[in-house]
């Protein structure tokens, strides 16, 4: 898998470049290869709207299992609470 983002077109580059200027631009967080697979589930039908919502899901799950470990929850998440 890691070839194919070595053998780019130009064109492919060159999109994958301003895609990832404007993510950062957007403060998204991504980075390239994020990106790249949002892309390319994107080109192949998924929803860019639910996606985004999956993205935001994941990372606040996310964040509440780190506050968890961490000792800094009170084990509610920020939904619960």
């Amino acid at each position: 898998m890691g070839s194919t983002s070595k053998s780019k077109s130009p064109a492919a580059a060159e999109t994958m470049e301003i895609l990832m200027e404007i993510s950062q631009l957007l403060n998204t967080g991504l980075d390239e290869e994020t990106m790249a697979l949002c892309l390319r589930l994107c080109e192949n039908g998924v929803n860019p709207q639910a996606l985004a919502q999956v993205i935001r899901e994941l990372r606040r799950e996310s964040a509440d299992i780190r506050a968890e470990s961490s000792g800094g929850g009170d084990g509610l998440s920020a939904r619960e609470a």
